[in-house]
């Protein structure tokens, strides 16, 4: 359920559409109470959502690949391989940084966790000022978990899964160590994206990682009972202008 401190009535369903449609749906049906402070914060949560998935699914239509850390790799101009992962150049804004990875993807190769960060990240990017990312995100350290703290990930248990939300299928019995689990962003409409299986339904999503296993495996995958997600209410005080009812939202890759 959507809950708004400082607004009479919540809005009606008919004023969104799309993607954004569909969050406010499964927000609004959730047994969570969803608290906002504004409509601002409300509507720049739809609007973050909606520009994770949209990232997500860019994502999987680009060129970069899949990879454990001793096989990956990241655009030498702009990244510094550590034993800690990726470090970027100080000559370089963070936002060309993340565009980068989308607009020149064959020199990127990563596993799903990073996919996942790297994803917030342009999501981010496409919701808050420019000027304000690169303020937010300096000396960015890119690799599995490492991310700014900034990008506010929460963590919940739960399936009540929304939109937008990261979910974990974990695969006990896994062959090789990179294939333990699937990091997966919930699309909505039953389908999760993965960066290395792709977009599937939960189904989908189990049946790709049980081909993943030892032999005389017994252990099936399986989606477990955990959701993360952004601190919306933090990011949303760095739109470039408060959001309305009556604004079109554009994405930009």
């Amino acid at each position: 359920m959507i809950y708004i401190e400082d607004y009479g009535a919540k809005p009606a369903t008919n004023r969104f559409h799309g993607v954004q449609r569909e969050i406010f749906i499964a927000l609004e049906d959730s047994p969570e109470v969803h608290r906002y402070h504004s409509l601002h914060e409300l509507l720049f949560d739809l609007k973050l959502r909606e520009n994770i998935i949209l990232t997500a699914r860019k994502l999987n239509e680009s060129q970069v690949a899949f990879a454990p850390f001793v096989t990956s790799k990241f655009n030498p101009r702009i990244w510094k391989k550590t034993r800690y992962g990726y470090l970027l150049d100080p000559s370089v804004l963070p936002s060309d940084a993340i565009k980068d990875i989308f607009e020149n993807g064959k020199e990127y190769a990563f596993e799903c966790t990073t996919a996942i960060v790297i994803i917030y990240y342009k999501a981010v990017l496409n919701s808050i000022s420019t000027s304000f990312f690169n303020m937010l995100f300096q000396r960015l350290l890119v690799w599995a978990w490492n991310y700014d703290r900034d990008l506010g990930i929460i963590t919940r248990e739960g399936r009540d899964f929304i939109p937008g939300d990261v979910v974990y299928f974990n695969n006990p019995d896994y062959d090789h160590p990179v294939w333990s689990g699937e990091n997966a962003f919930y699309l909505g409409n039953g389908l999760y994206f993965g960066h290395g299986i792709g977009i599937r339904s939960e189904e989908g999503m189990i049946q790709e990682l049980n081909k993943l296993r030892k032999k005389n495996a017994t252990r099936s995958a399986y989606l477990i009972s955990q959701y993360s997600r952004l601190n919306s209410r933090y990011l949303s005080q760095f739109t470039r202008q408060p959001l309305f009812l009556t604004d079109r939202t554009y994405n930009h890759f």
